[in-house]
């Protein structure tokens, strides 16, 4: 149904964005790219380049006519037809190049504003889109990667995800939003859905009502990262799935209504959240939905961090499910192809991708297992990783973004290879990597975060890094602590090797990462982090 812009009555407040929006809506953009494509790049006008956004484009660096392209995938729910014509996109027009991001989505680089009318019509052709997967809009649903297969899941998401994500999907209702906006909905009790950092999730829980014990949802707002990181605040209420997108579109609808447009840099719903509390939000949610129970039982038992590599059984009997490991996030057209034809092969014909940058193989009989595993493919995206490899996550980098200060791709690549070659450890250690203070790369909720910057040194301007340790979402959820002294790229490893051997040395049998730095704090690993800072001068 048709909205009042009110805000629109308040111009002098508004940003230029805003100003902008409401001149034309995003979503218009889509038939003119159709324009652009016979008239060339020159002919763009700086405000529907701004506006591409809505199409899920965005240029690339260098600004030399290239795009970037995000593609959404609800949940990372993929068949094996998509998974194709993806990898021919990739093929025909993206150098090759398939990236899976921390939202499970897939982008492309090196497009030409030519070839995007064919790439809107093959992705459209098996209904896959990469609209409003990017702009201030409703971005891809996260999720449980395994829903429908998962034996750690109270219910299947699928249906639900599905109906969310045709719910906002191009509706004009909320595609003009202060800024971006992310939900994230999982039923699995290890929060595949990582909800504290998206401004709505809706996690897994139980309440018992009229007698009858009831599977349903907790709901979270204001969650975020970037500059100002939030965590999402719990409302208390439980939601029943047919439920679910009613308080969506409510909560959608009060971040339109009511969120901040004056300064983009404090236009997120993590702000307005954390103004007026979860009560007053509550409040308002209910007057535009109805009444709601109050809370039940958390389900949420952990926190898994997006991590499904090996074979694992499925709860179906005699399926498994097979987690491969994409380091950071990065495979040629070529994998993608084969990993559509050993789903088809060997599997149920899906796959799943997954927010720690992997993708995941399903339905494969367990006879079958042994056969798949010899896959020429499988020797480079392995479900058996290396340690550090397998836990390596990297945004785009400065390769491709225009917001990025530093190489992060190959960094975090190079990094994690050296550190498999040099340490050995029992326990996973989670590294993030991210090229500005953005956060693609989620480096907040990483055990070891660095987050690119540049020094100045007698030979001119240097990558670096800070260095974050800590972090952690699920029952004890916080974001990791900086360490002072930023440290050059290419002397990272020698700064992070000291701060691994103090743990592996002192760590109890079984202690986590973040257990250790729980328990003995982040200032000894600042002194042996100055100790290197001194060797490296």
């Amino acid at each position: 149904m048709a909205y009042t812009a009110f805000w629109a009555n308040d111009r002098g407040n508004l940003n230029k964005n805003e100003l902008a929006k409401l001149e034309k809506d995003g979503l218009d953009v889509i038939e003119d790219i159709y324009e652009y494509a016979k008239t060339g790049f020159e002919s763009i006008t700086p405000d529907d380049m701004d506006r591409f956004k809505w199409a899920g484009v965005y240029q690339q660096r260098p600004k030399d006519g290239h795009f970037m392209m995000r593609v959404r995938i609800p949940s990372g729910n993929l068949s094996s037809d998509q998974a194709r014509v993806l990898a021919g996109i990739a093929r025909d027009y993206g150098k090759d190049l398939v990236d899976i991001t921390t939202r499970q989505a897939v982008q492309f680089h090196w497009l030409r504003v030519e070839q995007l009318p064919d790439i809107f019509e093959r992705l459209a052709s098996v209904g896959m889109s990469s609209f409003e997967a990017c702009g201030d809009c409703p971005r891809n649903i996260v999720g449980n990667p395994l829903a429908g297969i998962d034996p750690h899941e109270l219910i299947d998401t699928t249906p639900l995800v599905k109906e969310l994500s045709d719910t906002f999907l191009m509706n004009r209702d909320f595609s003009n939003l202060p800024r971006k906006y992310k939900i994230s909905i999982s039923a699995n009790i290890y929060n595949a859905g990582h909800a504290e950092i998206n401004d709505l999730a809706f996690t897994p829980a139980t309440k018992v009502i009229d007698g009858e014990e009831v599977i349903g949802f907790h709901v979270w707002v204001g969650g975020g990262l970037s500059a100002r990181p939030y965590l999402a605040q719990q409302l208390d209420v439980f939601v029943r799935p047919e439920e679910v997108v009613k308080v969506a579109v409510g909560v959608t609808t009060i971040f339109r209504d009511y969120g901040y447009r004056q300064k983009r840099n404090h236009a997120r719903l993590k702000f307005l959240v954390a103004d007026w509390g979860a009560e007053k939000f509550l409040e308002k949610l209910k007057e535009l939905v109805g009444e709601l129970n109050t809370r039940g039982e958390d389900k949420i038992a952990g926190w898994n961090a997006g991590y499904f590599t090996g074979v694992h059984e499925q709860r179906q009997p005699g399926l498994s499910y097979v987690g491969l490991s994409v380091p950071v996030g990065r495979m040629s057209a070529q994998e993608l192809e084969e990993l559509a034809r050993l789903a088809d092969e060997y599997g149920s014909g899906s796959l799943r991708t997954c927010n720690s940058q992997n993708i995941v193989i399903t339905g494969v009989p367990n006879e079958k297992i042994e056969l798949l595993l010899k896959e020429k493919v499988l020797e480079r995206l392995t479900p058996y990783p290396k340690h550090f490899t397998a836990f390596a996550v990297s945004c785009t980098g400065i390769e491709f973004c225009n917001l990025a200060l530093v190489e992060t791709k190959e960094r975090m690549r190079q990094l994690a290879e050296y550190l498999d070659a040099h340490v050995e450890l029992d326990e996973p250690i989670r590294m993030h990597m991210v090229g500005c203070p953005n956060s693609c790369g989620q480096r907040q909720i990483a055990d070891i975060g660095f987050q690119g910057a540049l020094i100045k040194t007698e030979d001119g301007m240097k990558d670096a890094f800070d260095i974050f340790l800590g972090g952690t979402l699920g029952r004890n959820a916080q974001f990791n602590q900086k360490l002072k002294g930023r440290v050059l790229g290419e002397q990272l490893h020698r700064a992070v090797l000291p701060l691994l051997a103090y743990y592996k040395e002192e760590k109890q049998r079984g202690e986590s990462f973040f257990d250790f730095v729980q328990r003995v704090g982040v200032e000894p690993f600042q002194e042996r982090l100055n100790a290197a800072l001194g060797q490296l001068v």
